[in-house]
This record gives structure tokens, C-alpha cells and sequence, in this order.
């Protein structure tokens, strides 16, 4: 840090600042910040002169309330160098102790005569000016002073504020040598400014037993009869007698908080619980010492007891704060009536019905009317105690306001909302463009963007949203960041950090009366997420330490919920890109089906849909559409696990039957590896899922499927009818043990076949008949291509906010012409083999596939030679031409043949090996009664 003569403290970076050297990480933040500010408003270290005021009140109630205090640290510092000051809520200098008489001689009268202001601005970096600045204990060490006349001095200063209102009424600083920095310092200053701010509550309790004392006073004056000294003043105790409970007393005393910050005489009707009804009398009472207050009465129905009446008692304010006003608490003992007792401020709602005012001087007790006395107070104190009840309320309606969604921008227009104008009138958040990606950002400071603007009008110059934001180290936006606390701008004309920040358009802000400003880091599991800034316009008082509490408690709360959609925001873009890297990309090249397709995530989280076509042999296609239970990234992982394995299982060439019940055993083990791994879990259920498998013959036309506790296809007929088949419902995936069944339907050419998962028609808001309704509607026009009937389909059925995903697979059929296949039946007869290459190459030629015919003749004579040697007749060979041409051999044997190595001695065994080569893929089906090897070959195979 450096040391130069007697200064201690941060020279060097001091020095660099003073050069324009960046010194970031050199100097405490508040420090760092003062400086800044310093130079902003154009200050010099050498500057000496400070503003001097005469006006200032010897008087005041703070100096009363803080003179004991000062005179006991005093004597705590006898002998020593110590130098104590108390300033006012400006800085100006109002008292000062020496620790040794001495050194009032001896000292600047800077630094001994009351009367200097020792604010910021003009007095640099100090104890008074940053505490005021920082509204908080701080400390200033050597060359951390702006100025260099306090380059070898010490100081720790402390706001002193008025417990009720939170205002800061003054400043108490110490200042010390160097050499006597002591950290017990940090308490005893604490305890010494805790110690003013009782005695001022202390003077506030005084006025208060005076107003009660001229209120009992004129009532005893009033009290001409025997039978009103009995008991028609009852207090707080006497309503509980006659059935007010807890929560009936606390909507009277709310009421009456309300009504003495009115500061007016009225009279209010309150609905209280089981239907009564107490109306509460507002009277003006002033104090033998001049002190203006409001009398809330309740008047009772006559037929309530009249207990004798006894005087209040008194119960001392609390470190913490003094609660409002002085309710009378009576006993069946008298005492002296200037004592009182202090309440805590109601809480809750009354139904009330205004009356007309009541006349001075009225008395109820000629009309059989009982009255308690329920609040005596200040006007100026039912106003903050009404204020700090809107704040409680505030804070639990942003509870159940605030992160409503998971999205990131929308819980902080959230915040906006809820702050406007209840609190603030303009609301910005900047917010850095990682976390809206659901990232972290890697400098929150370097990396923000406007994400929300909102105020009571439209036309304040701030920067729009979607706009970056560059902030300069001095601005307050900067400064909460750095901190991780608010900072309060109470005057924005005299933020020389925010006026520098863009001058131009400061003054445009300010000319919209905008005034006052607290700057919030949303700060959330030690992440920093942006900053809120809360401006006041209309209301000409500035924002105080409440103001600041109840930002910071807005802002943390609503930082949770934007960290909460953030995470969110991170995990279902990772399982969305898992779920669409997992899913197909495109479509296989086939010629039975025209197919399109749509993937929809839900809303709340990616979950398990999917979707495929899966070319087979012999022309025909698998379509697949399946759903895993639950969200996230468990869902999506398992989804790819059974698309994988559906694939493996379809190229196995396995009926719809016979594929679900491998997939339900997989999806069986896989519940099973769940419980072992979680077995608190156990396997109840951890994995589950629906499908629907279909496979279409384009030769045949015939369609064969089944399901799996999944929604039924839709198909649309040539002439626009629209039918859900009914096939077998199946078991869901994961039960394990059930059967499945298969249905097979005839397509007519261009028919469509529609398969998609349960989120398009099932919605908590819509009946699902309904949606079955709106899909057979929408799916009525044939003429539509798969692309156009997938759009409409969506935008007619899909769920404005869908809960599910959605999966959509459109499939429009083609049939195969019969002049494109060649079928020749035969025995098992050697002989034959050549009969059938013959008409092979001559159906060939008749194609325009003369190139082919060389292979094919191979094919040809490998597959049906091993029918005739090692398989059992009928035989039966077909052509296919289609996008390829296909050579299938049909015969009843259930054996398959084996690809093998032959070896160099062996005189066969390279039929198969053969094929291979000729061939682009080839491979075994199995059918009810025997098996086909098929062998497909490109159409310019030569």
C-alpha cells in the first residue's frame, strides 16, 4: 500500500488515481467510489476552504438528545488525542469533544469550531461526508482522505437516524491519530450513536404522555356526573372483557393509525367480527407543552360493563425502534396519569363506512354509549406507521407476484409491476445477455442490456429496452454492484457519478422531474444477475433508508425467482438440444410415404416425445411416435435410448407386436436400474412411456400397427373423410408381461396417416372430445400437403400454452405401380434356376434396366440356389423397381443363411459373401410361415 512520512493508507493507488491510473483492487470499494466522485465534482487534494454556517441550531433536538452522550465519551477519552464531532444530516458541525481539553488550542478551526460542513462534496473523502454518502459506519484511514490536510488522521463515523422514520438526522464521527486506530473503536461508537438515537425516541415518548395527559385531563373535566366517573372510559383491557378479541383489537388500532395521520376529527364505522360494528372518534388534543396530537375513541354499545377507570401505565421504546402512539391500558388501581404505555403498530383490514363528523364537546353517555380510548399519537407518527404497514403488505404481495413464470424477463417485469408505483415511479433493470440465455455472465458489470423499462408514463428519456448499457465506474449502478448492497442517490442533481455517466441525458431524465434514485444488485446464490433502478418523480420527498430496505428485499426476492428461471432457462435449453440432437434430422429417402413432421416443447420443460421413419425392406416404411413420462433432461435421455433401440429392433424386421414387447423389457430393465440406483425410490414407476408402431407395405397397401397405451391414429381418406382406427389399446411401455396386438388396415393411395402424441389433444383447460373435434376438422382437406396438414394442425389444435410436448408425424401414402413388380412362383427344382434368370433379365430389359442385368443375374442365382438347396417349396421370386431394385426370395424354411469366411480349400461357401458384394444391403425377414431373403442393388449397378 505504501507509506509516505505519517500517512498510512493506500498512497500509491491514491497517487495513480490522482494520474488517471486504473487502481481497481488497490482501494476499499466505498473509498474508491468517494474518490471518483471527488474528481467529479471537480475537487482538489489540496483544497482547504470548507463552507462555513451560522444558521445552524445549537438547540436542535438532536444536539439535546445526543449532549450526555458526547460529555460520557469525552471522559471515556480524557488524555487522549481524540477529537469527537456530531453533525447534522448535511454535515454541518453542530458539537465537538476533545479527549484532552488541550488540543482545542492546538487544532485548525476546521477542525475545533461547530459550524464547518464536512459534506462530500465539499470536504472530499472523510468520516462525515462518507458516512452520509454510504449512509452506513465507515472508516477512513490516512491517505484514503481525498483532501491532504487529513492525510495523517483517522476517522470512523456512524449515521445517526430517527428509529421511527429511518430518516438521518445527524452524523457521529471520531477522529483519531494513526497510531490510536483501534478496532474496539467499531463498537463504541456503535453503542454510542444507539445511545442518541434512544434519547431522541425518548423526547418523541415525552410529547406523546403530554398529549395523553391533556386528553385524560379534559375528560375529567367533561365527567359532570356520578355514573360517568363509574365507567363510561373503559381501555384496551375492558374491550377484550366484552368480546374483542386479537384480531378485533388489531383492526381498531389499524383503523385508528390511519385516522391520526389523517390529523382531521372524524368518525369512522368498523366492521369487526360476527357482524359488530365500533365507530372509532378521531379528536385534535394539544399538550400543555404545544404539542398537536389525534384521540382515537371507541364508542361501545350501551349495554357493555363499565369497569372502573384506572390510568395508563408505561412501557419504555426498545433499541430497535419505538412503536407508534399510546394506547390506555387500564387496571383497577390509580397512578399517576402522565405515565403511558407504547403499542406495537396494528396490523390488518377493516371494512369501514365514513361518517359525518362529530360535533366537539359531544357525550354519549346521556345515549347509553360506552367509549374506550384506543390510540394516542402524532400525526406525523401514524403516517410512517401507516407507511411501514403498506411496505409489510407490498412485501407479501411480491411474494405470490413475483417469479410466477420461469422465464428470466418476465419475473423481472414482475418486479417492475409490482414496484409502480407503490414504491417507485420509473423502473429499469439491466440485465446481462448470458442470463437471459440462462448462463452466467462473466462480468455482469461489462455485459448488461435494458431489459425492462416501466413507470407511470411512457415518455421518460431511459435507455429502451434491448439496448446495451455501458456504465462508468462513479455511477451508482456500478457502485451496488461493486458492494452487493443499494445504494440511495436521494438528490440526482448532485450525483456528480450519474450526471457523468451521459450528461446530455441525465438532463432530459431530469427534466421529467425525476429526483431520486436507489440502484439494486439482484444478487442471487452469490451469482450477480443485473442491476434494478428505482426512480421517483412524483412524490417531491426523496427515497430514504426504508425506501432503500424494502428495494433491496424486492430486488433479493425477485433475484431468486430470476436465478430460479434462469437455471431453468440453462436446463431446458440443454435437454431441448439433447432431446433435437436425439431426434430425427431428416427424412429417409423411401418411396412408400410423404412424410412431415413437427416437434412442439412444452412450455413448462422439455419431456420425452419423439418421433421416426425407419425405411424397411421390400419398399415398406416404419413409422414410429412415442412419449416418455416426465421432463427434463431424464426424459430426453431416455427418449434417445428408445429411439435407438426402436430403430435396432425395426431393422431386425419385427412386427408391431413383437417390437413393443422388446421395447417394453428394455423399458422394464431400465426401472429397474433406476430403483437399484435410488433405492429409497424403488422400481414403482421411475420410467415409463407410450408408443405407436405402424408399418406400411406401398406394395400391398396394407398397414399393420399397434400401440402401447398411446393415442390412436388419426387417417384421412382420399375424399376427405377423417377416421380414428380403432386398434388395440395396449399396455403403456414398462408394465412388463402384458401382450400386444396388431390391426392391419388397407391405405388407398394418397390416403394420410397421422400419428402425434397425446400433448396436441389432452389440456386441463379443454375436453379432450372437444380437441378429437377440432383435429377431424382441421384434418378434413386431403388436398393439403403433409407440410401445409401439419401446420394447420397445430394451429387449430395445439394448446396456446401446451403443458405437454407435442410430437406430429404426417405420412401420405403411395402405392407401388404393378407393372414396377415381377413375381414368379416355382418348386425347389434346380432346373428352374435359369428359367427364372432369363425372365428376370427379360422383365429388365422391359424396364430400361439392361445396365443391372449382369448383377442381378447373380443375385438372382445365389438366392434362389440356396431356396432349392437349403430351404423348403413352395419358392417365390419377386422385382421390385422402385427407387432401388429389390430381388426377394421367398420360401417356407425358418432356417437364415449364415455370411461365412470360406476358406481357400473349400469349393463353396461364397454365395452369401458374393451377394454381399453385389449387392447395396441385403438381409432376412421373417414372415408367418417362412422367411425372405431380400438383396437391394442401385438402379446403375452394372
Amino acid at each position: 500500500m505504501g507509506v509516505v512520512g505519517d500517512r498510512i493508507g493506500p498512497v500509491r493507488p491514491r497517487e495513480r488515481f490522482l494520474h488517471g491510473e486504473s487502481v481497481e483492487g488497490g482501494v476499499r470499494s466505498p473509498i474508491l467510489s468517494s474518490w471518483q466522485r471527488c474528481r467529479l465534482l471537480g475537487l482538489s487534494p489540496d483544497q482547504s476552504e470548507l463552507p462555513y454556517r451560522q444558521d445552524f441550531d445549537p438547540e436542535s433536538q438532536l444536539v439535546r438528545a445526543a449532549g450526555p452522550v458526547l460529555d460520557r465519551l469525552r471522559s471515556m477519552f480524557a488524555g487522549s488525542k481524540m477529537n469527537i464531532c456530531l453533525a447534522d444530516g448535511h454535515g454541518t458541525v453542530l458539537e465537538r469533544r476533545f479527549g484532552e481539553a488541550s488540543l482545542v488550542r492546538h487544532l485548525s478551526a476546521i477542525q475545533s469550531v461547530p459550524g464547518f460542513v464536512f459534506a462530500e462534496q465539499f470536504a472530499g473523502t472523510n468520516g462525515v461526508g462518507l458516512a452520509l454518502a454510504e449512509r452506513e459506519l465507515c472508516q477512513v484511514y490516512g491517505a484514503e482522505h481525498f483532501a491532504e490536510r487529513s492525510q495523517s488522521n483517522a476517522c470512523s463515523a456512524i449515521p445517526i437516524r430517527d428509529q421511527l422514520s429511518g430518516r438521518i438526522e445527524g452524523v457521529l464521527c471520531f477522529g483519531y491519530p494513526l497510531t490510536d486506530a483501534d478496532p474496539a473503536l467499531v463498537t463504541v461508537i456503535r453503542d454510542a450513536a444507539e445511545a442518541i438515537e434512544r434519547r431522541l425516541m425518548e423526547q418523541s415518548s415525552a410529547r406523546e404522555r403530554g398529549l395523553l395527559r391533556a386528553y385524560l385531563d379534559a375528560r375529567r373535566l367533561a365527567w359532570t356526573s356520578e355514573a360517568a366517573r363509574d365507567g363510561h372510559l373503559i381501555g384496551m383491557d375492558e374491550l377484550v372483557q366484552i368480546g374483542l378479541d386479537q384480531r378485533d383489537q388489531m383492526i381498531l388500532k389499524e383503523k385508528a393509525t390511519e385516522l391520526i395521520s389523517s390529523s382531521q376529527r372524524a368518525a369512522v364505522e368498523v366492521s369487526l367480527s360476527r357482524d359488530r360494528r365500533v365507530t372509532l372518534l378521531s379528536r385534535p388534543v394539544t399538550s400543555p407543552s404545544g404539542v398537536e396530537g389525534v384521540v382515537i375513541e371507541a364508542v361501545l354499545p350501551g349495554d357493555s360493563p363499565q369497569p372502573r377507570i384506572a390510568v395508563p401505565t408505561r412501557a419504555g421504546p426498545t433499541r430497535a425502534g419505538r412503536p407508534l402512539g399510546l394506547v390506555a391500558q387500564y387496571a383497577p388501581t390509580s397512578a399517576d396519569p402522565s405515565s403511558g404505555h407504547l403499542p406495537g403498530a396494528a396490523a390488518g383490514r377493516a371494512a369501514t363506512t365514513v361518517r359525518a363528523p362529530v360535533p366537539p364537546g359531544t357525550d354519549d353517555s346521556a345515549n347509553g354509549l360506552a367509549r374506550g380510548l384506543v390510540l394516542v399519537g402524532e400525526p406525523e407518527v401514524g403516517k410512517y406507521a401507516v407507511a411501514a404497514r403498506r411496505r409489510l403488505e407490498l412485501l407479501a404481495e411480491a411474494s405470490t407476484r413475483i417469479g410466477t413464470t420461469l422465464d428470466v424477463s418476465r419475473t423481472a417485469w414482475e418486479l417492475a409491476e409490482i414496484a409502480v408505483p407503490r414504491l417507485a415511479d420509473f423502473v429499469t433493470i439491466d440485465v446481462p445477455e448470458a442470463v437471459l440465455r440462462g448462463e452466467e455472465a462473466s462480468d455482469a458489470r461489462t455485459e448488461l442490456h435494458r431489459t425492462v423499462v416501466h413507470g407511470i408514463r411512457e415518455d421518460c428519456p431511459f435507455y429502451p429496452v434491448g439496448e446495451r448499457v455501458d456504465l462508468r465506474p462513479a455511477t451508482p449502478h456500478l457502485r451496488c454492484l461493486a458492494s452487493g448492497q443499494a445504494v440511495l442517490e436521494p438528490d440526482l442533481k448532485s450525483a456528480a457519478g450519474w450526471i457523468a455517466q451521459e450528461p446530455e441525458h441525465a438532463e432530459r431524465i431530469l427534466a421529467h422531474n425525476v429526483h431520486s434514485l436507489i440502484s439494486v444488485p439482484l444478487l442471487a446464490r452469490g451469482v450477480l444477475l443485473g442491476i434494478a433502478s428505482f426512480y421517483r418523480s412524483q412524490d417531491p420527498a426523496p427515497f430514504g433508508d426504508d425506501d432503500r430496505s424494502l428495494a433491496q428485499e424486492l430486488a433479493a426476492r425477485a433475484a431468486l425467482c430470476i436465478d430460479n428461471a434462469r437455471r431453468y432457462t440453462r436446463e431446458h435449453t440443454l435437454a431441448l438440444a439433447l432431446q433435437r440432437s436425439l431426434l430425427p434430422r431428416g427424412h429417409p429417402e423411401q418411396d412408400a410415404v410423404e412424410v412431415a413432421h413437427r416437434y412442439l416443447p412444452a412450455e413448462s420443460g422439455v419431456g420425452g416425445d419423439w418421433f421416426d421413419v425407419i425405411p424397411l425392406s421390400g419398399t415398406r416404411v416404419a413409422l414410429l411416435v412415442g412419449d416418455v413420462v416426465g421432463h427434463g433432461l431424464h426424459a430426453a435421455a431416455t427418449m434417445g435410448r428408445l429411439r435407438t433401440a426402436a430403430r435396432n429392433f425395426a431393422e431386425l424386421e419385427l412386427a408391431p407386436d413383437e417390437l413393443l414387447t422388446h421395447l417394453d423389457n428394455l423399458v422394464v430393465r431400465l426401472d429397474r436400474e433406476e430403483g437399484d440406483e435410488n433405492p429409497a425410490v424403488g422400481s414403482t414407476g421411475i420410467v415409463g412411456a407410450t408408443c405407436l408402431y405402424a408399418i406400411y407395405d406401398p406394395t400391398s397397401g396394407q398397414c399393420t400397427m399397434a400401440r402401447a397405451g398411446h393415442p390412436p391414429p388419426a387417417l384421412v381418406h382420399p375424399d376427405g373423410t377423417v377416421t380414428f382406427p380403432d386398434l388395440p389399446a395396449g399396455p403403456p411401455l414398462g408394465l412388463g408381461g402384458l401382450p400386444f396386438e396388431t390391426a392391419e388396415i388397407h391405405l388407398s393411395e394418397h390416403s394420410q396417416l397421422v400419428l402425434y402424441t397425446d400433448g396436441l389433444i389432452e389440456d386441463r383447460h379443454r375436453d379432450i372430445d372437444v380437441a378429437l373435434d377440432q383435429l377431424r376438422r382441421a384434418l378434413a382437406h386431403p388436398d393439403r400437403t403433409p407440410e401445409d396438414t401439419c401446420q394447420a394442425v397445430l394451429d387449430a389444435v395445439a394448446p396456446d400454452h401446451p403443458g405437454d410436448d407435442i410430437a406430429l408425424l404426417v405420412a401420405r401414402t403411395h402405392a407401388l405401380p404393378p407393372d414396377r413388380i415381377a413375381t414368379w412362383d416355382l418348386t425347389a427344382d434346380p432346373a428352374l434356376v435359369s428359367d427364372v434368370r432369363a425372365a428376370a433379365v427379360r422383365r429388365l430389359s422391359q424396364w430400361g434396366l439392361d445396365e443391372s442385368a449382369f448383377a442381378t443375374e447373380l443375385l438372382l442365382s445365389e438366392l434362389v440356389t440356396n431356396a432349392v438347396r437349403y430351404g423348403t417349396g413352395p419358392i417365390q421370386v419377386r422385382l421390385i423397381h422402385g427407387r432401388t431394385l429389390i430381388c426377394e426370395v421367398y420360401d417356407t424354411s425358418n432356417t437364415a443363411p449364415r455370411l461365412r469366411q470360406a476358406a481357400t480349400t473349400d469349393e463353396g461357401g461364397r454365395g452369401l459373401f458374393l451377394v454381399a458384394q453385389l449387392a447395396e444391403t441385403w438381409g432376412t425377414r421373417y414372415t408367418t410361415d417362412g422367411k425372405v431373403i431380400w438383396a437391394e442393388c442401385a438402379l446403375d449397378a452394372a
